[in-house]
C-alpha cells in the first residue's frame, strides 16, 4: 500500500486549470481499483492519494499519466506500508489479513 503525496509547484490558477483533467484521471483510478481514498492537503499546497497495493513499477506508471504532473504542475512523494492494523471498513486493504 501506498501513501502518495503531491505537492502543487504552479501558481494556483495553473493548479486549478488543470484540476477537470486530473479528476477525470483519479475517477479512472478508482475504477480500476488503485486507489483506496484521495484529498486535497488542509494546507491547499497539493494533495494526498491512498493507494491499494501493487509493484512500485505498476505505481510509477499509474502516477505517470496524472495530468499534474505530466504538466510539471505539482511533484510527488511515494511512501510504502503495510496496513497491518485498519478499521472495519478498511478490512479489505489490510494485508495483515490477506495472508
Amino acid at each position: 500500500m501506498y501513501v502518495v503525496l503531491l505537492t502543487y509547484t504552479a501558481p494556483p490558477p495553473e493548479i486549478d486549470y488543470a484540476l477537470p483533467d486530473h479528476a477525470e484521471w483519479l475517477t479512472r483510478q478508482y475504477e480500476h481499483g488503485r486507489l483506496i481514498a484521495s484529498g486535497r492537503r488542509a494546507d491547499h499546497r497539493g494533495e494526498v492519494l491512498l493507494t491499494r497495493s501493487m509493484s512500485v513499477g505498476k505505481l510509477e506508471a499509474t502516477l505517470a499519466g496524472d495530468p499534474l504532473l505530466l504538466r510539471h504542475l505539482a511533484h510527488h512523494e511515494v511512501i510504502e506500508f503495510s496496513a497491518t492494523r485498519t478499521g472495519p471498513e478498511l478490512r479489505a486493504v489490510n494485508e495483515a489479513l490477506a495472508h
